[in-house]
């Protein structure tokens, strides 16, 4: 793999590296690995001067997102967007591989951290794009700038999901079932009541960045010793993890793993055609749920592949989850939208068979359901082998078998934050180690099961034989960047500074030069909390002049997603809404 200018971001330079060893060492001779062009840099076709990480947190949206439940925009402590940009350029390559075996004359792909958190933003800019009049949603938020905006006209309500014992100990809860909720805050002396008005919040952070639980609820929490909450937990099926202070992953795990199957006869590779999209002519079949699945065979499906999607009789329910365009859910339509539906209940007898006669004819099965159900339902890698020899099976987990079963909490994002440090990475030293409420190990798992699934087909397709692919969302989060220990508390001027009608991200070598930003705020005295107040004078246009004659670099934070599609620097990676739709991402890649 060659790079060429601009120069790549570190991360993301590191990350790719990572994942394509483990994809092509001992399978791909190293020169057909290098012979790959790879451009991977900031922006990308974003034509904003995005120049570090926090520009691009900030001028894409992911600040705002992440800071709703706290009612600000805060950084990510994390090169979040540099790592999806990593696991985007490993499996840009991997595709290139994959296609110039089948005889496609590819040989170059381009991405970037900015279409990276772009990606990583595609629902949330759907539902802030949505149309007004179907988006009424659990908030009473409605879409078309309605549900978007400045601080005070996002999603009604504030807060994270993060609880507090009687001993001071932070930790989150999870569970997918009402009435387990509703059971576990009963115990803990909170009528059925008010414990029910906080299951729609909790239920929707997924997909608001926001969870405003009852006081009650909290409170309830606060005067409860851990060891009780752990009980009244495992009693009604409730999963709870405790957060450490520690940011250093708690186990290491491979990124992805590839198991060979038995051997088959290949297909031979057809003769060189003109330049296509990496995965023209593969069929996958997915039977997935929520995030992490869906995004992985959307993802598949911008490299080109045919993706049949099996949803349960009557269709996914999540695509009644406001708000809605053209009578599905746009969050789900975010992540679904061009693919084939085919509805089967694999516990059927008849279901069962249509899945192994979609399975057949395709070469890839991707799942996300929780561990041992693939086996319990007859479709387990050993079982699908035997239909579609070459296949490549693959499963998205949460833990994956990184824990015993009966140790392993229910495999979903916040969880996975918690469990793997990178809830601590989030935030200084100070504050509670919570995790993002923006999903970002869905996202970054899902990613890296496209990849997984994109390996296993270059290392199927060389070798001979079907593939088990495996990944998780507590291996996504290794991927990840963090320091051994939390950093210490942010200055004012680490965290977006307020102007008189927005924010503004400083950067980095500015904010080092405390005498000249005070010159240019008009301070005698270079004091970091006084400089911060002094932006609140001022409109973010009249900051951004001044600081650009003075040659500092700052970037102004994007606080409503709504306005990506109309913002020149995005016109090339971000299509409007039509009429009656919503805005969408474009492909992260560009090949030639």
């Amino acid at each position: 793999m060659s790079t060429s200018t601009p120069v790549m971001p570190a991360t993301t330079a590191g990350v790719t590296a990572r994942l394509l060893r483990g994809a092509t060492d001992g399978v791909v001779p190293p020169g057909a690995v290098r012979d790959v062009r790879l451009t991977a840099d900031w922006a990308g076709p974003v034509t904003a001067p995005l120049a570090d990480e926090d520009a691009v947190q900030a001028a894409c949206g992911i600040m705002h997102v992440h800071g709703r439940a706290g009612g600000r925009p805060l950084p990510l402590g994390v090169d979040y967007a540099a790592t999806a940009a990593g696991v985007l350029g490993a499996l840009g390559v991997c595709a290139v591989l994959l296609a110039r075996h089948r005889g496609h004359g590819l040989s170059e792909v381009r991405t970037s951290a900015a279409q990276g958190a772009l990606l990583a933003l595609g629902q949330y800019l759907a539902a802030a794009t949505a149309p007004a009049d179907g988006a009424e949603g659990p908030y009473g938020a409605k879409g078309r700038h309605g549900a978007e905006g400045p601080y005070g006209a996002e999603p009604a309500g504030r807060g994270g999901a993060t609880l507090v014992s009687a001993e001071g100990t932070a930790f989150e809860i999870e569970t997918l079932d009402p009435d387990a909720w509703r059971e576990f805050w009963q115990r803990l002396g909170v009528p059925a009541r008010l414990a029910g008005r906080g299951w729609g919040a909790f239920q929707q952070r997924f997909a608001t960045a926001v969870c405003a639980l009852p006081d009650e609820v909290r409170t309830a929490a606060r005067a409860t010793p851990l060891g009780s909450l752990r009980e009244a937990a495992a009693s009604c099926g409730v999963s709870l993890v405790p957060l450490t202070d520690s940011p250093a992953p708690v186990l290491s795990v491979a990124p992805v793993r590839l198991t060979p199957g038995p051997p088959y006869v290949p297909v031979p590779a057809p003769v060189r055609t003109p330049a296509v999209l990496p995965l023209a002519g593969v069929r996958v079949v997915e039977s997935t749920r929520r995030v992490q699945g869906p995004l992985a065979g959307h993802v598949l499906r911008l490299l080109g592949a045919e993706v049949i999607g099996v949803e349960p009789p009557g269709g996914d329910p999540m695509r009644g989850l406001p708000p809605l365009a053209g009578g599905c859910s746009v969050r789900h339509s975010a992540l679904n939208s061009g693919k084939r539906v085919v509805e089967a209940d694999p516990r059927t007898a008849a279901g069962h068979a249509a899945v192994r006669e979609l399975v057949a004819g395709a070469d890839v099965f991707l799942h996300n359901w929780a561990p041992g159900r693939a086996e319990r339902l007859g479709l387990d890698a050993e079982d699908l082998w035997r239909v579609r020899p070459g296949l490549v099976h693959a499963g998205a987990s949460g833990f994956g078998d990184a824990w015993p079963p009966g140790e392993t909490p229910i495999g979903t994002d916040y969880l996975a934050q918690a469990r793997s440090g990178l809830a601590a990475a989030l935030r200084p030293a100070g504050e509670i180690p919570a995790p993002s409420l923006m999903t970002l190990t869905d996202v970054l798992g899902g990613l890296l099961c496209a990849h997984a699934v994109v390996a296993g087909l270059l290392l199927g397709a060389l070798r001979g034989h079907g593939v088990r692919a495996e990944s998780s969302l507590l291996s996504a989060a290794g991927l990840v960047p963090r320091p051994a220990v939390r950093r210490g508390a942010r200055s004012p001027l680490e965290t977006p500074v307020r102007t008189a009608d927005g924010y503004l991200c400083l950067g980095e070598r500015i904010r080092a030069d405390l005498p000249l930003l005070a010159r240019i705020t008009g301070l005698g005295a270079p004091d970091p909390s006084a400089v911060a107040a002094r932006f609140g004078h001022r409109t973010t246009g009249w900051w951004l002049e001044r600081l650009g004659l003075a040659g500092a670099a700052a970037t102004e934070v994007r606080t409503d997603l709504g306005t990506l599609p109309d913002d020149p620097g995005f016109r090339y990676a971000v299509d409007p809404a039509p009429p009656g739709g919503y805005a969408t991402v474009r492909s992260p890649w560009t090949f030639s």
